[in-house]
């Protein structure tokens, strides 16, 4: 058996289950959560209960988990530290099984080159490692996978049945093989032909039902679709950007605000997730090391009263978005929030006026209320499902939002009662805003002016969905998320981490469900990374100098390389592609798509300052 190591992060993001993968000598597909090894101790339970009740509730209610099923969230299997020294992993079935051979023939038409080369089944592969091809006249030629699978709109996934697509059949046994000529690699370039003259150009390919109907295979989990298919198939890259579209869950972990007990408690969630009644406690003390050290001296009802005080919380909290309780926690106005200590969730302090606003900076700093040095914060990314095509947009709220794509959501497992997630400790700055301050602005006349531009920008770009769109997240929205890409982009030149190991969460939240003013207003830019020791500091050190990165991150973007095409834009440009954009592009505002929560749209810098456009909308004023 082959091993090849992906990190962790991967295999809840870009690697989960059901995304391909190129391998030095062939094309898997990562197998779903029942061919994931998890015996003796290769896992880790992450407690996180916000984000676990969150996720039963949302998932029970689509039909992706039993009603009956109690979820937990559990690390993919590692080999570090087993007993048992058998290393753990995740099964991946070899996918595509059509190959094509890399010895090359030629022949010339005309002034064209047209190279030829044997397309084969991984039957007729040698069967000592199935790496090479035999002709029939004795050589040998190495083979890849071929570059073209097919899928549906609902994420099933299957191999052209070249034969049947070729022939319209599939009674022909001739061999076969790809023609290319140019080199382009365009399709209409690049052809199937069989020994017995039948030809396909893979142009053709793309022409609706030619690819035939989906049988509703699922190589990930080895099975099919009990509820069927019959949708019209698609022509697929497997190297494209478009074959896999994770579907993660993020939260921010937040302290429990009791007694010492409490916290420890907390701490141990995961170790009590299997605890029902209080002799389960004694029994857990018994069996379980971690939880006798730590709560050994404590009475097990008093255990048990605080367990249960945690998950009823976590069901209250699974009602509310799950930035609505961060808010809270981050703009509570607290000096200090949570616990100093290694093993705590979160650190943070909220720093006095003196300390940050520095008025030499020139910059007026009167919309914003609070700067919070986040010292210590633990992240936990939760993968539940993936879409191909087509990716599902997050909610400003940071909820899963109920949108109709154009495409389905897959599942990840047959009926696993468990979901894969990883949990990265790091640090941050948490900018509160002033609410009051920011709706004032929004009431001007110019503000107005800009926000319907950007309504009606918004109005073009969600007729792409067949469906629901996403809800628009308000011009107070736009203006935190220009901020934040502003600010991250100077962090990075600043305090020397990489642009792309920083992230954002965007706080423009209304307490009235369902819509009204604006009344949280905040930015958390961070960083994590696996491991209990977290990052280095060098972001919290930046909060004496807020005012004048604040300041430096304005002015950058004054002008923009691309300006004045790029300050001219405007949202409603109907002949335009970035309907949701103001004043942005890669020169100014976009950064790399996995710091950014909402997949770089909705982004303006006209809200933030003067532009050479000439807008006086500003929020900013220097």
């Amino acid at each position: 058996m082959t091993k090849n190591a992906q990190r962790l992060s991967q295999l809840i993001s870009t690697f989960g289950p059901g995304a391909m993968i190129d391998l030095p000598t062939r094309s898997v597909v990562v197998g779903g959560l029942e061919q994931w090894d998890m015996k003796g101790g290769a896992f880790k339970t992450l407690p996180e209960p916000r984000l676990t009740q969150r996720l039963e509730q949302i998932l029970k209610e689509q039909g992706r988990l039993d009603p009956a099923a109690s979820l937990t969230l559990r690390t993919p299997p590692t080999s570090v530290d087993l007993r048992d020294g058998v290393p753990r992993g995740v099964s991946a079935p070899v996918f595509p099984t059509w190959f094509i051979c890399e010895q090359v023939e030629t022949n010339t038409l005309g002034t064209s080159t047209i190279r030829r080369r044997r397309l084969v089944r991984w039957q007729d592969l040698d069967s000592k490692g199935r790496r090479r091809f035999q002709y029939d006249d004795g050589r040998k030629s190495d083979v890849t996978p071929i570059r073209f699978v097919c899928a549906c709109d609902k994420g099933h996934l299957q191999d052209i049945d070249w034969r049947w697509v070729v022939h319209g059949s599939g009674a022909c046994h001739e061999p076969m093989w790809v023609e290319e000529k140019g080199t382009s690699a365009d399709p209409a370039d690049t052809s199937v032909v069989c020994g017995c003259g039948s030809r396909l150009s893979l142009q053709d390919t793309f022409q609706p039902g030619r690819l035939g109907k989906c049988r509703g295979e699922r190589p990930w989990l080895l099975d099919r679709d009990p509820e069927g298919c019959g949708d019209n198939l698609k022509l697929l890259t497997r190297t494209a950007t478009n074959t896999y579209f994770p579907q993660v869950q993020t939260v921010i972990s937040l302290p429990t605000e009791e007694d010492e007990l409490s916290q420890l408690v907390d701490e141990l969630t995961g170790d009590l997730a299997s605890v029902q009644t209080v002799q389960d406690i004694a029994q857990a003390k018994k069996f379980n090391p971690k939880v006798s050290a730590s709560l050994g001296p404590y009475p097990d009802h008093d255990i048990f009263d605080r367990l249960q005080r945690i998950r009823e919380g976590a069901k209250t909290d699974a009602t509310r978005s799950p930035k609505l309780s961060e808010f809270d926690t981050f703009a509570s106005g607290r000096s200090e929030i949570g616990a100093n200590h290694p093993t705590a969730k979160l650190f943070a302090q909220t720093l006095p006026r003196d300390a940050w606003a520095d008025p030499a900076a020139g910059i007026d700093l009167s919309g914003i209320k609070n700067l919070i040095a986040v010292h210590r914060l633990r992240e936990v990314s939760c993968l539940y499902g993936f879409t191909r095509f087509e990716a599902a947009p997050t909610g400003a709220d940071g909820d899963i939002e109920d949108i109709q794509l154009s495409v389905r959501g897959a599942p990840i497992s047959r009926d696993a009662d468990w979901l894969p997630a990883i949990e990265q400790f790091g640090e941050g700055i948490f900018i509160h805003f002033d609410a009051t301050a920011i709706t004032a602005w929004l009431r001007k006349e110019l503000t107005a002016i800009r926000n319907q531009k950007l309504l009606a920008g918004y109005g073009h770009w969600q007729k792409r969905f067949a469906g629901k769109a996403p809800s628009y997240p308000g011009t107070a929205y736009v203006l935190l998320h220009s901020i934040s890409h502003a600010l991250m982009a100077e962090i990075a030149l600043d305090c020397g981490y990489p642009a792309s190991s920083l992230k954002e969460r965007v706080y423009a939240l209304s307490s009235t469900r369902g819509g009204g003013d604006v009344d949280r207003c905040g930015i958390l830019v961070y960083t994590a990374s696996a491991g209990a020791q977290g990052s280095l500091g060098g972001l919290v050190a930046m909060a004496p100098r807020f005012a004048y990165i604040l300041k430096s991150a304005l002015e950058r973007l004054r002008i923009c390389s691309n300006d004045p095409v790029c300050a001219d834009h405007e949202p409603d440009d109907r002949s335009g592609d970035r309907a949701t954009h103001g004043a942005a592009c890669h020169g100014c505002l976009l950064i790399a798509e996995t710091s950014c929560e909402m997949k770089n749209l909705f982004l303006d810098r006209d809200l933030l300052l003067q532009t050479m456009a000439g807008n006086t909308s500003a929020f900013f004023d220097f």
